[in-house]
């Protein structure tokens, strides 16, 4: 056999393995959206045992959450070490993560932060979000109000419903920008039709106010039990405001509507 004949064999067998690694990939991604986490996992450990940067990230994910294995955050911590130096963005997310929260590791929120700028860079949504948001906190990073919106903007564009809600923020606290109201509310439109408490919470308050919206407070009390039943602290500082405002039967409609499905998001 000849050399050229050598390298096509060669390649040909590379492009075999890198069939059957995203072959294996898709399978255990379909057997873990069945809850079948066992099986996900005997398909991810031999490709992370083999160098696969988003196996290896998968398998410290499942070891992070206790899915399929025990939880045990130490050797989730070794796997996502080999995913992130492997250049997987979702790796270097999830270690950022455990850094940040000092599970499996110190706590150590410079590394974090250093983790979460990579994955941003690598354009991880999540990873923008959370940066975006430790560039406004300003506590573990100089505050950069104006990267800050950049950064949010880029995870929204991707559906990242809280980055969404944070530049409704960043438009009503003036932050890095001109205040703007409008702009502020269309965010958080934005935000709550994707499913954010917060969004919600601030949204049902500007519909309240008329801050950016049109005063309505049937609006805004169905927005706040979204937000409510969401989670949102934010939403209880309006909500018997806005109750104590309404007739019976219009608390009677708001919870009605309330109970609907959310309207579908629109794209940023």
């Amino acid at each position: 056999m000849g050399w050229l004949d050598r390298l096509r064999s060669k390649s040909g067998r590379q492009e075999a393995t890198a069939a059957d690694a995203e072959a294996a990939m898709s399978a255990a991604l379909e057997a873990a959206s069945q809850g079948d986490y066992p099986k996900a996992l005997s398909l991810w450990e031999p490709l992370a045992s083999a160098g696969h940067p988003r196996a290896q990230n998968n398998v410290g994910a499942c070891f992070v959450d206790g899915l399929g294995v025990d939880r045990d955050l130490a050797l989730a911590h070794r796997w996502l070490e080999l995913s992130a130096a492997g250049g997987d963005p979702v790796g270097m997310r999830n270690l950022a993560a455990l850094h940040f929260k000092g599970e499996g590791t110190d706590q150590d929120y410079a590394r974090a932060a250093e983790l979460y700028r990579a994955a941003a860079e690598k354009g991880d949504g999540p990873a923008q979000d959370m940066l975006s948001w430790m560039l406004l906190e300003g506590e573990v990073i100089p505050a950069d109000p104006a990267e800050a919106r950049k950064w949010a903007q880029a995870a929204a564009a991707k559906g990242v419903a809280s980055a969404m809600t944070r530049l409704g923020m960043i438009a009503h606290n003036a932050l890095g920008t001109a205040r703007d109201p409008a702009e502020a509310a269309r965010w958080w439109l934005k935000g709550a039709e994707a499913g954010d408490a917060d969004g919600q919470a601030m949204l049902g308050a500007a519909c309240h106010l008329g801050s950016g919206v049109p005063r309505d407070n049937l609006a805004a009390f169905v927005w706040l039990l979204r937000a409510r039943a969401g989670g949102s602290p934010l939403a209880e500082r309006f909500f018997d405001v806005v109750r104590g405002q309404l007739f019976p039967q219009e608390q009677v409609e708001a919870r009605r509507r309330a109970a609907l499905p959310l309207p579908k998001a629109k794209t940023p």
